[in-house]
């Protein structure tokens, strides 16, 4: 099966916008699953980590294979949490198109919005399902209008609900002039078409009409057509839909109840009719390991191997599976492959295709599929696995920075190695949670996105890999910057090992906008000191960004200059040198009028309109600053901004404030000076 006949899917949504559920219904139309599993009763496919089933949400974006008619579709299912979200951009990284699932009664949400921007940024392009048309409250055309005004699309729908809430019934297909409802004793795997009824066909017209001048305007064939009141042939109509959607200009609109079985078959013949194949996405940037030049990576099966890991899982008998796209080439079963970041040569045991968590093995795999390989043992996310003669790094992924900190600890020594090498696992499982040791307690440190994320490892560490652990109280990471520039020259002359070692280093150390990180620059050549020690004072000066000014947090927002060394060949050495640099940074820094910074979040929350003041003055108690509110038809949308120290444990207060309605979103916005 050729590329052309590929579809490399994500689902990505708001938590809670019925995602999973509709995953798991794709899957049970296209055979994959012969019977439908409910998120609600904790039988989801997709979910099948102990605690996405408890939880009732979507963690690991589990990659998913399924066939319609002759297309081979892969389903990246995305989390929906604000808190793994390096889950969503690892999973976007790898997709060619995306299903941006709405809920029709909360239409766009706060995560959504989140979402959305990180596919804007890979550039991917989407189809629109507005889904939960069954529940109170729900509104398609108001959907229509957030999609439009939030996030700035153009969104054109090709089918309309018939009814709502309790009184919805089936669909109208605006491309074919339809009526269309499902079977509900086959849970919709029969959809009946008959003609639109009177009633409705005012309004099936006007939409219609709407659809067709959206798409028309891409088109100067379906203009003529149009102007001189001919009929549109389906095919034109459908490519031209194609073409509005590859190229984002626009954004076709689905609609359905996926727990009710209606709409969701549509929705899979538009991901295939709609979205692109990996031939039609434009070649993808990578770099040139050894010259660090720009190269195009163009989808060519016949071509160098070469592949993104964008997933790391554990399995207990298989040890790490590895998730990976292909761009280029074929992989084959049995093949030895570089890992081009970490230059290593990895061996690839075994390949399968994943059905859910049901493997299939495969003997290859090429340019445009997924796959998952067993037998690597460096790889990790973000890696880039290819051959010894095409050394090409795929764009690594970028990860924010964890803002909350937890010490952990085994209950038994015994225990501590395992702890260790867990931790380790998890590491490469996700880049956004970090452990490191406390040079000063030997505690154990873990750090992560916030408290759902740091408690669902937890959870993991516990449950799945069998570690008993106590946990201390949750902790901020806070940074470190200067606010003051200042110039530093430190000296180092010691004798080591009856050597004389002695360098000279003056440094000027400045602060820099916030976000902008730390930079580190010299006008100095190899033609004033030899390289490696250049090399050295740099090492020396980036290392300390990790130790901190005066209480040991990372320093951010510092730029380092260097501006002169004394240098003689008789006693120079890179220790020396390395010494200096570090020491000289140090005291810089201290002169600098060091502060503490602290992790400023973004709050969105969406609140019953009966407890919204006693949520607006909570949030205020606690230093929160309230940027917005919104009213819809029964919540209230309040986005805030407040600091995360403020917000520990803020969802047991939410539930207590709003008899457990309230929902909240968090996520890192920006470091601020602390007030001591």
């Amino acid at each position: 099966m050729g590329a052309g006949q590929t579809r490399n899917i994500g689902i990505m949504a708001h938590i809670d916008a019925g995602k999973t559920t509709t995953t798991e219904r794709i899957l049970f139309y296209s055979g994959e699953n012969h019977r439908i599993g409910e998120v609600d009763n904790g039988e989801a496919t997709m979910d099948w980590m102990e605690q996405e089933q408890d939880r009732g949400i979507t963690i690991t974006s589990a990659a998913t294979t399924c066939y319609w008619d002759e297309t081979k579709i892969n389903i990246i299912d995305t989390p929906g949490h604000v808190d793994f979200t390096a889950e969503v951009e690892r999973a976007l990284r790898v997709l060619d198109g995306a299903v941006a699932v709405f809920c029709a009664v909360g239409g766009v949400e706060p995560q959504s919005e989140t979402v959305w921007r990180q596919s804007e940024k890979y550039e991917i392009p989407k189809i629109a399902f507005v889904n939960k048309m069954d529940r109170l409250g729900a509104d398609f055309f108001a959907v229509l209008d957030e999609i439009e005004n939030k996030l700035g699309a153009n969104p054109f729908p090709l089918f309309i609900p018939h009814g709502a809430e309790s009184d919805f019934q089936g669909i109208i297909d605006l491309i074919n002039m339809e009526y269309i409802s499902f079977e509900p004793t086959t849970y919709g795997s029969e959809i009946l078409r008959s003609q639109i009824p009177e009633d409705l066909l005012d309004l099936a017209e006007l939409w219609r009409e709407q659809m067709i001048d959206v798409v028309s305007s891409h088109s100067d064939e379906m203009t003529e057509l149009f102007l001189e009141g001919e009929d549109i042939p389906l095919s034109l109509l459908k490519a031209t839909i194609r073409k509005i959607t590859i190229e984002k200009l626009g954004i076709p609109v689905f609609v359905g109840s996926a727990l009710k079985n209606i709409g969701v078959q549509t929705l899979i013949d538009g991901i295939v009719d709609f979205l692109p194949s990996p031939e039609e996405i434009p070649p993808i940037i990578g770099h040139n390991a050894k010259t660090d030049k720009e190269v195009n990576v163009i989808h060519d099966p016949n071509g160098q191997p070469l592949g993104l890991v964008f997933k790391i899982q554990h399995d207990r008998e298989a040890g790490p599976l590895c998730f990976f796209r292909v761009y280029s080439g074929k992989i084959k079963k049995g093949s030895a492959i570089l890992n081009i970041n970490k230059k290593k040569r990895e061996r690839i045991n075994r390949l399968f295709r994943m059905h859910a968590n049901k493997p299939e093995a495969i003997d290859f795999v090429e340019a445009g599929d997924i796959a998952v390989a067993v037998g690597f043992k460096f790889s990790q996310t973000g890696d880039t696995i290819g051959s010894e003669g095409y050394q090409v790094l795929l764009e690594n992924v970028d990860f924010p920075e964890p803002v909350i900190s937890v010490a952990i600890e085994p209950k038994t020594i015994s225990d501590q190695e395992k702890l260790k090498k867990v931790l380790e696992m998890l590491t490469k499982e996700d880049p956004t949670f970090t452990s490191k040791e406390n040079p000063d307690t030997g505690q154990l440190i873990i750090s992560g996105m916030g408290e759902l994320h740091l408690d669902v490892l937890v959870t993991r560490i516990m449950k799945e890999f069998k570690v008993e652990a106590r946990l201390g109280k949750p902790q901020v990471t806070y940074r470190e910057s200067i606010t003051s520039e200042r110039s530093e020259t430190e000296i180092f002359n010691k004798i080591i090992a009856s050597k004389e070692n002695h360098a000279e280093v003056t440094l000027v150390v400045s602060p820099q906008s916030t976000g902008d990180g730390n930079s580190y620059e010299t006008k100095l050549t190899k033609r004033d000191i030899p390289q490696e020690l250049l090399d050295a004072i740099e090492r020396g000066v980036t290392n300390s960004f990790k130790s901190g000014i005066q209480y040991g947090y990372p320093i951010t927002d510092v730029k380092v200059e260097l501006k002169k060394v004394g240098y003689n060949e008789l006693t120079a050495s890179e220790l020396a040198y390395e010494a200096a640099a570090s020491m000289c940074f140090d005291t810089a820094c201290r002169n600098a009028k060091p502060i503490l910074l602290e992790p400023v979040m973004k709050v969105d929350i969406m609140s019953p309109k009966d407890n919204v003041g006693d949520v607006i003055s909570h949030l205020t108690s606690i230093g929160g600053i309230i940027e917005s509110m919104e009213s819809k038809l029964t919540i209230d949308h309040i986005r805030a901004q407040a600091s995360l120290v403020n917000m520990f444990g803020y969802s047991t207060k939410l539930r207590s404030l709003t008899q457990g309605r309230g929902t909240f979103a968090i996520e890192f916005h920006h470091f601020s000076p602390k007030t001591l």
